[in-house]
């Protein structure tokens, strides 16, 4: 269990490690203006896909929670979307427009995140049928 709660943690740093870094590296080169913090987003993602990857992780130890885990990851998408949306409001809904890089600067750490934690929450249910 610890085992694969410290291999979570480093696949999750290093992830936002590079991607970060090369995201923030082809935002500079092309000198573009984001009304947004990237390390910011890239932050929020890290924090929340490892909390949900070792709660999850967590409870998949617990008898009571083993068939219920499937719909919890289902909840904590949803409190992820709703959390995000609360915490980048300003720069995401009161922008008159966002550019075309700036919702893709948006879309891309969510994608890159919410797919390693996929793989990593159906590793975790497959390894508990």
């Amino acid at each position: 269990m610890i085992k694969s709660i410290i291999f979570y943690t480093i696949v999750f740093f290093l992830l936002f490690l590079v991607s970060n870094t090369l995201h923030q590296f082809y935002i500079e080169s092309k000198a573009i203006q984001l009304p947004f913090s990237l390390q910011k987003v890239y932050t929020f993602h890290l924090g929340f896909s490892l909390l949900v990857c070792l709660n999850i992780a967590l409870l998949s130890n617990v008898d009571k929670f083993t068939e219920q885990l499937g719909f919890v990851y289902l909840v904590t998408i949803f409190l992820k979307l709703i959390l995000f949306s609360v915490i980048f409001y300003k720069s995401i809904f009161t922008e008159e427009s966002l550019s075309t890089i700036a919702r893709i600067s948006l879309f891309v750490p969510s994608i890159i995140f919410l797919l390693t934690e996929a793989i990593f929450i159906a590793k975790i249910l497959n390894k508990k049928q």
